[in-house]
């Protein structure tokens, strides 16, 4: 009983500690605010915005990073950093770092020779997306 209870405090305090390091560096001040747009789903909402901006580099025949956007279930997967989608925290999201360029500019998508960089409108609805669960 006492090996379970330690080896669960441990866990808890490596998970606490992992997700102050992960977001480490990153001013979630600086993000777009989520949109206040109830039920924001991934086949509605966010896949055009993907579609449009990220499936060039991250869709099926393409996966920098090995981060596929083109579904829900390989968004969630994540790529060679994964996770890049936190359920239900998008602050913490690196996929939110990254289309919001915040952080290190190494990470900023779509590259800046690649693409228009997301609106603070669509950012904020694949952060609404995020914190609603990713559904």
């Amino acid at each position: 009983m006492k090996t379970r209870i330690s080896s669960w405090i441990s866990l808890v305090a490596f998970t606490g500690f992992a997700a102050s390091v992960y977001a480490a560096g990153v001013d979630s001040a600086k993000l777009p605010p989520a949109a206040k747009t109830p039920g924001v789903t991934f086949a509605k909402d966010i896949k055009p915005i993907f579609e449009k901006s990220c499936f060039k580099c991250h869709g099926a025949e393409k996966q920098k990073a090995k981060l596929r956007l083109d579904s829900l279930e390989a968004a969630l997967k994540g790529g060679e950093n994964a996770p890049n989608i936190i359920s239900s925290d998008s602050a913490k999201s690196p996929l939110v770092w990254a289309i919001a360029r915040v952080g290190d500019e190494d990470d900023f998508m779509p590259p800046k020779d690649k693409g228009e960089p997301l609106t603070r409108e669509q950012v904020g609805l694949i952060r609404a997306w995020i914190d609603q669960g990713a559904k």
